[in-house]
C-alpha cells in the first residue's frame, strides 16, 4: 500500500499547512485596509472640493449682498 505525499522537498511546508493560511489571511487584511484607505481619501477629497465650492459661493453672495447696501 502506498502513502500519498506532496512533491515538495522534505523541509518545505505543505500548501495546506497553517502557516500558509496565516500568510493568506494577512494579505487579505492588507488588501482590505488599502481599500478602506483609498475610500477615505476619495471621500476626503470630495468633501474638500465641496467645501471649496461652498466657500466660493459664500464669498460671491457676500459681495452681492454688500452691493445692495449702497
Amino acid at each position: 500500500m502506498t502513502v500519498p505525499t506532496h512533491t515538495r522537498g522534505p523541509f518545505e511546508r505543505a500548501p495546506y499547512s497553517m502557516a500558509r493560511r496565516d500568510t493568506i489571511g494577512a494579505g487579505a487584511a492588507e488588501a482590505h485596509l488599502a481599500m478602506i484607505k483609498r475610500f477615505c481619501k476619495c471621500a476626503l477629497t470630495i468633501l474638500a472640493a465641496g467645501g471649496a465650492v461652498a466657500g466660493v459661493i459664500a464669498l460671491k453672495a457676500a459681495v452681492h449682498i454688500s452691493s445692495f447696501s449702497y
